[in-house]
C-alpha cells in the first residue's frame, strides 16, 4: 500500500472533526463557495484515511497528487453556479475502476503493474463535474466474492467490528465511508457487489439499470450483469453522484409514502432470514405501513429459481472474452491460466479453475441462459411490477450480518452452515441479473450489533424515480448508525 506520512498542519480540531460529516453535495457548495478550501478538507480526508489504515480499506493513496489537485483548485476561479457539481470533492474508486495514472489491480497482486494510461468512463465524467481522486479501494480478488477478505492485500475491515468483513467485492469503499475518510466511492455491483457492502456496513450503495452508466474501463466479469455504482451515507448524495455521471436531476424530492405500492416478495427473498436481521426488517416494514405504503404481497420465487440456474453459467462464460478485451484495451497479453495460477485466494481459485476443461460452460448452456433464461427473468418482473401497480420492491438487501474474517467461506444462516458466497448474494444477485436499478438503505443495527440494509428494486430505467422513492423511505428509517471507532477517532482530535 502506497501511503505518503508527511506532517500537516490542520485547522482547528474541532472544524477538521465537521469536515468528516460532511456530505458530499455539502462539500462541493462549501468549496464552491469559497467557504471552505479543499486543501483542507483533501488534507483532513487523507489524514483520516492514514489514521484507519490497519482496516484495509485502501491500496493506493497518493497525498502529493489530491494535494496539488486540491491546491490548483483554490488558485483557480470558482465555478459557475451547477456548473461542477462535485467541485473539489475527493472520491475513492474501487480498484477495478481505471484510473489514469494509479494502478488498476482488480485485487490481485498480479496486477501489480499495471497502470492505465486513461480513465474510465465513469471516472471521467465524475472528473468533469469537478470531483478529485482520494485513492483506489481493496476488494474481493477480481471482484469473485462477497466477503471483501482479499488474501493477497489483506481484507477489508468492518468499521463497526473490525474482526468482522465489510461484504464485498467493493469492500474498501465501506470502510472507508464507515469511518468517514470519503464522502462518496464508486464500485462495481454484478450481483451485489455495491449493495452487499453498503448493507454490511451501515451504508447506502446504489446499483443504476445496467448500461446506464458508462462500462469502458472496468474490469469485467460479466458484461451482462456489470455496473459501475455508488456508494455513500445518504441517499442524496447518490442523486448527485448519479446527476454527475448521466445527467438525470441534480436534485429530487423525497417521494411521499402515503399511497405508494411496495412488493414485498415473500417467496425466496423473505426466506431464511437469520433472526437479527429478520426482527430489524419487520421493524423496518411496519415502519413503512405506519407512513402510509400499501404493503402488497407478490410472487417472485421464480426469480429466484432462475437466477440459481442461470446466473453463474452467464458470468461464467463472459468473464474471460470480457477480461482478455479489458488487457487488449490496455494493450496488455492475456493469458487466462497465468492469471488463474497467480490467484491466492481460496475461495477465488476454485471459480477460475471452472473455466478450463470439462467443468467450463459450453456454449449451448449459455446460449440457453443468456437467450432463454435471463428473458424470462427480466419478463418475471416486469410482469410483477406491472401486475400490482408496484413503484418497488422491498426485502432484507442480505440475509445475515457480517461473518468473522477468517470464518467467511462458509457461514451460519438459521441456525445451518451454507456457502458465504450464495447467501449474501441471494438477494441481490437476481436483480444484478436482470439489469434492474436497486439501492440498498440502512435500517440500523441488529441485536447482535451489526448494520443491515434494505433493498428497493424499481423497474428497468426508473433509476430516477427510486432514488426519489429512496429518499422518502430514508426519512421513515432510523438514522444510519456511526460506527464506534469514529467516535473515538474524534475524541483522539
Amino acid at each position: 500500500m502506497n501511503l505518503i506520512h508527511a506532517p500537516t498542519a490542520l485547522p482547528d480540531p474541532a472544524f477538521v472533526c465537521k469536515l468528516y460529516d460532511l456530505s458530499a453535495r455539502d462539500a462541493a457548495r462549501q468549496i464552491a463557495s469559497g467557504e471552505l478550501r479543499a486543501t483542507d478538507y483533501a488534507r483532513a480526508l487523507l489524514d483520516r484515511a492514514e489514521a484507519i489504515a490497519p482496516f484495509g480499506a485502501l491500496l493506493h493513496l497518493d497525498r502529493k497528487q489530491l494535494l496539488s489537485a486540491a491546491a490548483a483548485l483554490d488558485a483557480g476561479p470558482r465555478p459557475a453556479t451547477g456548473t461542477l457539481p462535485l467541485y473539489g470533492v475527493p472520491l475513492a474508486f474501487k480498484d477495478n475502476i481505471d484510473v489514469s495514472g494509479m494502478p488498476t489491480t482488480a485485487g490481485s497482486p498480479w496486477m501489480a503493474d499495471h497502470t492505465p494510461r486513461i480513465h474510465a468512463g465513469v471516472t471521467q465524467r465524475l472528473l468533469d463535474a469537478g470531483a478529485l481522486v482520494l485513492g483506489k479501494t481493496n476488494l474481493h480478488e477480481w471482484s469473485q466474492g462477497v466477503t471483501g477478505h482479499n488474501h493477497g492485500f489483506g481484507p477489508s475491515r468492518n468499521p463497526f467490528d473490525a474482526a468482522h468483513i465489510t461484504g464485498g467485492s467493493s469492500g474498501g469503499n465501506a470502510a472507508l465511508l464507515g469511518l468517514r475518510a470519503a464522502p462518496a466511492a464508486i464500485g462495481t455491483d454484478t450481483g451485489g457487489s455495491v449493495r452487499v457492502p453498503a448493507a454490511l456496513c451501515g451504508l447506502v450503495g446504489f446499483r443504476p439499470t445496467v448500461h446506464r452508466w458508462p462500462d469502458d474501463g472496468l474490469v469485467p466479469i460479466s458484461p451482462t450483469f456489470d455496473t459501475a455504482g455508488v456508494m455513500a451515507r445518504c441517499v442524496d448524495d447518490c442523486v448527485l453522484v448519479d446527476h454527475a455521471v448521466t445527467g438525470s436531476p441534480a436534485r429530487l424530492s423525497a417521494t411521499p409514502l402515503a399511497g405508494v405500492r411496495l412488493g414485498v416478495p415473500a417467496a425466496y427473498f423473505w426466506e431464511e432470514i437469520d433472526p437479527p436481521v429478520a426482527e430489524l426488517a419487520r421493524d423496518s416494514v411496519e415502519r413503512l405501513r405506519a407512513a402510509g405504503a400499501v404493503l402488497v404481497s407478490c410472487d417472485l420465487a421464480e426469480a429466484g429459481a432462475l437466477f440459481q440456474e442461470a446466473s453463474m453459467s452467464i458470468s461464467l462464460h463472459e468473464i474471460l472474452p470480457a477480461l482478455a478485451a479489458y488487457f487488449a484495451r490496455h494493450g496488455r497479453r492475456f493469458d487466462a491460466r497465468a492469471l488463474t495460477d497467480a490467484v491466492v485466494s481460496p475461495d477465488v481459485r476454485p471459480l477460475f479453475e471452472r473455466l478450463f476443461g470439462e467443468t467450463a460452460v459450453t456454449p449451448e448452456t449459455y446460449a440457453h441462459a443468456v437467450q432463454v433464461l435471463r428473458p424470462r427473468m427480466q419478463a418475471t418482473y416486469h410482469e410483477c411490477f406491472t401486475r400490482y401497480g408496484l413503484s418497488a420492491l422491498v426485502f432484507p438487501t442480505s440475509p445475515l450480518t457480517a461473518a468473522r474474517i477468517g470464518d467467511d467461506v462458509d457461514v451460519m444462516l438459521c441456525g445451518r452452515r451454507v456457502a458465504a458466497f450464495s447467501a449474501y448474494i441471494r438477494n441481490t444477485g437476481p436483480a444484478g441479473m436482470a439489469g434492474l436499478p436497486a439501492v440498498s438503505l440502512p435500517m440500523g443495527l441488529a441485536s447482535d450489533g451489526l448494520p443491515a440494509g434494505m433493498e428497493l428494486t424499481g423497474a428497468e430505467g426508473t433509476d430516477t424515480a427510486l432514488l426519489a422513492l429512496a429518499l422518502g423511505v430514508e426519512k421513515t428509517l432510523p438514522p444510519a448508525p456511526v460506527a464506534p471507532f469514529v467516535q473515538k477517532l474524534a475524541e483522539g482530535q
